[in-house]
Parts: C-alpha cells; structure tokens; sequence
C-alpha cells in the first residue's frame, strides 16, 4: 500500500506487548450490573439463571478461542487465562481484551432469551462488559489469583445469602441487616442461618460457594502423591525457564487438537492440589488424553 502524507499519525500509536513468558489473565466485569439485575428481577442472592448465562458465554469464548486454558467466574465477572507459551494477536494487551470483552458480551445477549424467556432486553438496560490484563510471571502466583478469586466467592456468597434471608425471610430493612452484620465473621453467619432460617450453608449448591470454572476435559490423571508437597519455590522455577520454540505450524495443530476436547464446566475446589494434578494440561499448555468413548 502507497504511503500518504496522512501516515504520520501511526507514530502516536504505543505499544501494549505484554510481557513474555508469562500468564495473561483478561479479567471481564459486568457494567452497571446491579441496576440490570433489579430491571430484570434477579432472583436474591443468587439467580440460577443469570449464573448459567455467564457460563454458557464464557464456555463459547473458550470455543472460539483455543489458545485459553481455563476461566473461572463468580457472580457477573469472568477470568479468562491465557498460557505463557500464548502469542495470539503477539500478545497485544488491546486485543486480548476486546476480542475477549466482544466475543462474551455478543454470545451473552445471544443466549439472553435462552435463560429469560420471559424478560426480553430493553435499551437502556442492556448488558455490557469492561475488561483488563494482568500478567503473572509463576505458575504459583496464577494459581494464587484464581484461588484469591474463588475465596473471595465464598466470602461474599456466605454474607449475601445471610443477608437476604434476613431481609427477605426475617422481614429485615437492608439498613438493619447490614448493621447486624456489621463485624461478625462466618461462623456467626452460618450460627444465624441455621437458627433463624433452619439453613445449613454446607449445603448450598456449589455453583454459588465455589464459582464456576471452565476448561477443556481430558482423560484424568491420577493423582501423584510425592508431588502433593511441591512448594511455591519449585512452581515458580517451574515456570521461569525459557520457553519453547514452537513454530506456526506446531502451534496450528495444538489449537485443532483443543478444538477436538469438549469444553466443560464445574463447581469444584480449585485451591487445592488435586484438580491441577488431575489435569496438567492446563498448566503445561500441551493437550491431554481425549477421554475414550462409552
């Protein structure tokens, strides 16, 4: 393409490479969402329905994007985790995020009437999404996040479902219950309802306590016992060696073999060891096993 005398203002572009060797995670949050959620009548303190549509959206950007490893989401927010070995759109910050942000947002408003049949959207109240991108150099420090994120699930799950059993059921204003609330850790929260509300909060459903996460389903690995006790120290060195080459063509035929795995969702305990070691191909970036068919 011939230059013109316009090409001048490319030079006011920076630039937004994110670090190599590292985790990308593109965190998404819904905007204005607590005004949605009253529009629409969002069932308190959770909304099944709302929940599955994240979900559903979330399990259709993994789809269109083979170069994810896993996500995790709670309430209207999503993380999705690009590998250190990911170089789509040459690890341009920008791009991530809003083919991450678009590509949610569009298959949300899609599915919308799938999970609210009976509450079409209506401008203003539509949904939409903002985004950001954060790198973590250590595989520890990516599993610290996504154990910080799910944590924090619980903490907030725990003191939403005893605060709107105590407005909804109890008869409380919201002023009253949060003033009561005020200070007590969770045992007095699981102390108030089982007593009042006859709620054992171990039973909760645990798309609610522990959030939902989404990744592609391999054939499990058994669980290696000598690896149980790995400290930060050996994830970390793990993850700060120089990664490998992989030419354009390598990579093309790992995201073939992702595309081939089905995409699944769970409610599972994401602190502990177990489900990494079940699955190492989320943290080793290399396609697993696909399960044998019954």
């Amino acid at each position: 393409m011939a230059n013109s005398k316009y090409e001048y203002v490319r030079t006011f572009e920076q630039s937004d490479i994110l670090l190599p060797n590292t985790w990308i995670v593109v965190r998404i949050d819904g905007r204005g969402f607590h005004k949605l959620s009253d529009r629409y009548a969002f069932e308190k303190p959770n909304d099944r329905r709302a929940l599955d549509l994240m979900n559903v959206a979330a399990v259709e950007v993994l789809k269109d994007l083979p170069d994810l490893a896993i996500a995790y989401g709670v309430s209207d927010e999503y993380s999705f985790i690009f590998h250190p070995s990911c170089e789509l759109f040459e690890r341009r910050s920008a791009k991530l995020v809003t083919t991450i942000v678009s590509t949610f947002t569009a298959h949300y408003v899609y599915q919308w009437s799938n999970y609210f049949p009976d509450t079409p959207l209506q401008s203003p109240y539509l949904p939409s999404f903002d985004g950001r991108a954060v790198v973590y150099p250590t595989t520890r420090n990516l599993r610290d996040y996504m154990s910080w994120r799910q944590v924090d699930c619980h903490i907030n799950n725990l003191y939403n479902t005893t605060f709107w059993n105590m407005v909804l059921k109890g008869g409380m204003s919201n002023t009253d219950a949060e003033r009561e609330l005020q200070g007590t850790v969770s045992s007095d929260k699981n102390e108030i309802l089982f007593k009042r509300f006859g709620i054992n909060y171990n039973n909760e459903e645990n798309i609610y306590k522990k959030g939902s996460v989404v990744f592609r389903q391999y054939q499990l690995e058994e669980t290696k016992a000598e690896s149980v006790s790995k400290t930060s120290q050996d994830l970390g060195e793990e993850e700060t060696a120089a990664p490998e080459n992989v030419s354009k063509s390598q990579q093309e035929k790992i995201r073939k073999l992702r595309r081939k795995a089905q995409v699944v969702v769970e409610h599972v305990d994401i602190t502990k060891d177990d489900f990494w070691e079940q699955r190492p191909w989320i943290l080793s970036g290399k396609p697993g096993k696909l399960p044998a068919e019954v």
